[in-house]
């Protein structure tokens, strides 16, 4: 009689979808920590950030990116070559298509996009994930899954898998993990266990920061808002390790915008904007860090920084 081995897997899964289509929460949903930002503006992921899910069985390595979309800036541009760049190097594919949205040309665009993927040479399978199921009736859901079916027949596709998700209450993402888990080729851990991300602490300090300082304000600042950390050093003498103290590390964020109007509504009357932002972000990079933090934020404006190549570069696009 044989010994039956365990068959283990590892990959990448990509989660894709139009802006504000769930992904970053779903990320964090399947991870179960914080790793990727939230905001109920579109287009707030500006960076490829990966969440690692770790399973006896298995390794699924979760790439979050910004919403692909029809690009109107060169910014958009960048973001759409940087999602389709991504699409092509994974085992797997998560379009995310929200509950309480109709199907619409965004969705089409998208489906266009991964038609190709779906048949080319290296052929990557693709999971079309209801998100925001909680947001609902189940007769709704039910009408919401024929149509996202149409979609891919529309394309004379079909997709691999279609699961129903809901992020908030955690409505079926282990069978969403299970599902993407099936699709990810036979492999050893890709990462050390225990490790939730791999993205440098530097960009998930100006992401914590980005989060801050979107909560509450107009629709136009995300598109116009980018944060860059400066640097972050220990304090001299701040620290006292016989004694149990933790060291203060200094934070240097600065965040830059596109007009004097967008740097007033960051900075708030008298400056309490941007004080409520640094206490909300401090408590989100003090976990993060595991120490003490005094964050020191700058607000700049560089003018129409999204259409500026040099620009672009220089804010890490």
């Amino acid at each position: 009689m044989t010994e039956q081995t365990t068959v283990h897997r590892s990959g990448f899964a990509c989660l894709v979808g139009r802006p504000n289509a769930g992904k970053s929460t779903l990320t964090n949903a399947l991870v179960g920590q914080k790793v990727a930002i939230m905001s109920a503006r579109p287009q707030t992921t500006r960076h490829t950030i990966r969440g690692i899910v770790h399973r006896p069985d298995a390794q699924l390595v979760l790439v979050d990116t910004p919403g692909l979309h029809r690009p109107r800036t060169l910014l958009g541009e960048r973001l759409n070559d940087l999602v389709r760049d991504t699409l092509s190097e994974v085992d797997v594919i998560a379009f995310c298509l929200p509950a309480d949205q109709k199907v619409g040309p965004g969705d089409r665009y998208i489906a266009g996009q991964l038609a190709e993927l779906m048949t080319g040479r290296r052929r990557v399978p693709v999971v079309a994930v209801v998100t925001k199921a909680d947001l609902v009736s189940r007769d709704a859901l039910l009408e919401h899954l024929v149509a996202v079916d149409q979609l891919a027949k529309a394309q004379d596709r079909e997709w691999d898998d279609i699961v129903p998700v809901s992020a908030k209450d955690g409505y079926q993402v282990d069978e969403l993990e299970s599902v993407l888990v099936s699709h990810l080729p036979e492999g050893p851990e890709l990462y050390p266990g225990g490790e939730l991300t791999d993205e440098p602490e530097a960009v998930m300090v100006a992401e914590l920061v980005r989060e801050a300082a979107l909560e509450g304000v107009r629709d136009e600042l995300p598109h116009s808002l980018a944060v860059v950390v400066e640097e972050i050093v220990e304090r001299e003498g701040s620290g006292d390790h016989a004694k149990g103290r933790p060291p203060l590390l200094d934070v240097r964020v600065n965040l830059f915008v596109e007009r004097d109007s967008q740097k007033a509504i960051i900075i708030g009357r008298g400056g309490s904007r941007l004080r409520q932002v640094g206490t909300e972000a401090r408590h989100g990079i003090e976990k993060l860090l595991g120490t003490r933090v005094y964050l020191d934020l700058h607000v700049k404006v560089a003018k129409d920084w999204q259409r500026d190549p040099k620009q672009l570069r220089r804010l890490g696009f």
